[in-house]
């Protein structure tokens, strides 16, 4: 037995080796076997824990009547709109706050009293003035991305040696080729850093949102299932949820992050 289990892992590490994609995957046949035994041996009713048989034909369901790939889009096309206004504002914002000291007296005490009020605690009040709809959705993420983008845009542009400025000034540098060739490329390590966490956070807000007052999205796909009890819906968006952003911050960001940090020279490969 044990030398059966040595061969297994050995063929194991020569699969991962050879693809690295399966590595990602492996961590989580364990849980799916273990949440498919606890299902078949019936531990909990089916009503409250479906099997993984049961979700995956809620999904080919879902996608052959169109609603699954049409809230996927709706709540794609809101973390787009509001990721993109959030970094649009927060990284020149953060680049004055950097770069100004009158700016940074002025805002920092600002931006932390804003970044302790919770973006779900402004959806009363959004409701009121947006009503139910796109405009409350996007208002929240980017509420929720610019803070992390502002903050590490602050610390990347702030964390330049001053070496480096007086050099560039010295070579006659004017501040506009300053600010391109000096503080965007010194801080963008932490800029890329910034929208990883601005867009994590965005993600999880996005999905809130929709739960509280979206009509369509994968938070409402996962929240309107609870008036008729069924779980399969429910297990299903968080399964999704779950992929989506392992995808976007393991295949994307994760890189672009990596990539961004031996490019300026702040790693080693």
């Amino acid at each position: 037995m044990k030398q059966f289990l040595l061969k297994m892992w050995s063929h194991c590490v020569r699969l991962t080796a050879r693809w690295p994609s399966i590595a990602s995957i492996a961590p989580f046949i364990p849980v799916v076997a273990a949440w498919w035994i606890v299902t078949e041996l019936q531990i909990f009713p089916r009503v409250f824990l479906p099997g993984p048989a049961e979700v995956v034909r809620s999904f080919g369901s879902l996608v052959y009547m169109g609603i699954l790939p049409a809230y996927l889009q709706d709540s794609i096309v809101r973390l787009a709109v509001g990721a993109f206004w959030g970094v649009a504002l927060g990284i020149p914002l953060g680049i004055l706050v950097g770069l100004n000291q009158r700016a940074r007296t002025a805002l920092w005490p600002l931006l932390l009293f804003f970044q302790a009020i919770g973006d779900i605690a402004w959806l009363p009040i959004l409701v009121i003035w947006f009503g139910y709809g796109l405009t409350t959705i996007t208002v929240v993420i980017v509420y929720t991305v610019i803070f992390p983008v502002v903050l590490n845009t602050v610390l990347g542009v702030r964390s330049i040696p001053i070496t480096l400025h007086r050099a560039a000034q010295s070579l006659g540098a004017s501040r506009i080729r300053m600010l391109w060739e000096v503080v965007l490329p010194g801080a963008l390590p932490n800029i890329v850093t910034g929208l990883r966490n601005g867009l994590g956070y965005g993600w999880r807000a996005l999905i809130a949102t929709e739960i509280i007052v979206g009509t369509s999205g994968i938070g409402f796909l996962m929240f309107d299932p609870r008036r008729s009890g069924s779980v399969v819906e429910i297990l299903l968006g968080m399964i999704i949820l779950g992929i989506l952003w392992y995808i976007v911050d393991s295949w994307i960001l994760a890189p672009i992050e990596r990539a961004t940090g031996q490019r300026w020279g702040l790693v080693t490969r």
